[in-house]
């Protein structure tokens, strides 16, 4: 049976200078980060690439990876959406939605500027292979908030098996300060690595319908994948198993994160 790994790049960062912060060299080989993070996948069990491009990402992209990466099959979907009714894309569900008619299989999406370790992909790949249900990996979440700053963050609410019950966004997480938002350092969050089936993604699509219509006159509200899978899991519709992180995430952000997820990589060897 084969996986498909879909990774989501269609934005690009202005802190970057206007080129992909994917193509950041981080690897200690001098490899980027969105092909330090492909190397783990494959090497997990993916048989096909599927990248989610944007206006200003999709010919980069097609022009980096081809129709085929070190043996494997690369794919792209294009995330569009009106410039003259939206300041954006309509988020990370309607990215995903847009690659329907590449997923023929089950499946496994993240972002294209973090690295995920490769452990990580092949818990994920090896439930795909055994289960009907849909899973997630969480992190937690002392070591995916920064040292200073705010960031937001869903975290799952599990059963006491590991079932995910919702995927709870929490805004302004501080470090030095987590009781003002009610989370603790061991808490398991999202840091988007979900492994879907092909049926859920049809939910997907159906949801993301409803919200277009309910929002069609707001030009900034965005869809995001982590809450309509809560809203899916809720209702009944779909069961995720969480799965806690068995290797570390690495993201970039700011230029200044390239250097330092260099030097941690180059730690691990």
């Amino acid at each position: 049976m084969g996986i498909a790994i879909v990774y989501m790049v269609a934005g690009m960062s202005s802190r970057f200078g206007g080129r992909p912060k994917q193509f950041a060299i981080v690897g200690p080989n001098g490899e980027s980060l969105i092909e330090y993070s492909i190397k783990n996948a494959i090497g997990a069990g993916f048989n096909k690439i599927i990248f989610i491009t944007g206006e200003k990402t999709d010919s980069l992209f097609k022009d980096r990876f081809g129709e085929e990466y070190e043996g494997t099959p690369v794919f792209y979907a294009k995330q569009e959406f009106d410039l003259e009714k939206r300041d954006r894309p309509w988020g990370t569900c309607d990215a995903v939605c847009s690659a329907i008619d590449l997923i023929d299989c089950p499946f496994v999406v993240c972002n294209g500027d973090d690295i995920y370790d490769k452990k990580d992909f092949e818990t994920v790949v090896k439930h795909l292979k055994s289960s009907n249900e849909d899973a997630a990996v969480g992190y937690k979440l002392v070591d995916v908030v920064p040292d200073d700053g705010k960031v937001n963050r869903g975290i799952f609410m599990t059963d006491n098996i590991g079932n995910v019950q919702e995927i709870r966004e929490v805004l302004n997480i501080e470090k030095n300060n987590l009781v003002a938002t009610n989370t603790k350092e061991d808490d398991l969050c999202s840091m988007n690595l979900f492994a879907l089936h092909k049926e859920t993604l049809g939910l997907l699509s159906e949801s993301l319908d409803k919200f277009k219509t309910q929002f069609s006159g707001d030009r900034k509200v965005e869809c995001f994948l982590p809450s309509e899978l809560s809203a899916l899991i809720k209702s009944g519709k779909i069961k995720m198993k969480l799965y806690g992180a068995r290797g570390k995430w690495f993201g970039v952000t700011n230029p200044e994160d390239e250097y330092i997820v260099r030097g941690e990589l180059i730690k691990l060897g």
